[in-house]
């Protein structure tokens, strides 16, 4: 299976969706993160979501099963692999803001304070 995800994937992911989070995952996430959200064009509200996901999963004080929530969506933002190829134009983060907006209304008024 590990083998079918990266050619679907691509060669440059390296990290393997199992159910479980790991430092793999969130370094993943860290080292990737900031050149998908430079792609993202003109959609400021999606970014600002994007942005607060980002600092509430580097905060070391929020318990491990929500950080894996922000992280899986995050990965879902930062892959290649997706529902709708995001090279379309508009219609291609189409599931990434469903995935985002979901997370953010999932952790509520938890999430808040990261939109500093």
């Amino acid at each position: 299976m590990r083998e079918n995800f990266n050619e679907i994937a691509g060669a440059d992911t390296s990290v393997y969706i199992n159910g479980k989070i790991s430092e793999k995952e969130i370094k993943y996430v860290e080292q990737n993160f900031w050149s998908k959200l430079a792609s993202v064009k003109g959609k400021s509200g999606f970014k600002r979501d994007l942005l607060a996901l980002y600092k509430y999963m580097k905060d070391p004080k929020i318990p491990l099963i929500k950080k894996a929530i922000v992280v899986f969506a995050l990965l879902y933002f930062i892959l290649p692999l997706d529902s709708i190829p995001d090279i379309s134009p508009i219609v291609g983060f189409l599931d990434d803001i469903g995935i985002v907006a979901m997370v953010i209304k999932y952790l509520s008024k938890e999430i808040e304070p990261y939109y500093d």
